[in-house]
């Protein structure tokens, strides 16, 4: 009894650290096992849009992490000169995969 709730405990423990920064993302909430969350970044007084355009970065266990999630990769990827706003959506994985996706929206 006492080394199955040893083993357990441990396994429980290595999970929580193999899980590193994948868990969490930019996010005014955050699930452990699940998140999908979209927000506002930010805005501009420019008046209506007619592109989008997207960026992201990606992240395993929160051991490797890649990508350009940058506004201006955004905007490059959108032809967008003018920002009219911006938002974010942030995913994750069970703690194993996570993205993040900056959303600009613009002339």
């Amino acid at each position: 009894m006492c080394r199955s709730v040893v083993r357990l405990s441990s396994i429980l423990v290595l999970a929580a650290f193999l899980t590193g920064c994948a868990a969490y993302g930019v996010s005014p909430v955050t699930g452990i096992w699940f998140t999908d969350v979209k927000g506002p970044a930010s805005a501009t007084s420019n008046s209506g849009y007619s592109k989008v355009g997207m960026a992201y970065c990606t992240s395993i266990l929160g051991l490797v992490a890649t990508g350009d999630a940058s506004i201006k990769a955004a905007m490059a990827n959108g032809g967008i000169t003018k920002i009219h706003h911006v938002d974010y959506e942030t995913k994750s994985y069970f703690g194993i995969y996570a993205k993040f996706t900056v959303i600009v929206y613009g002339e």
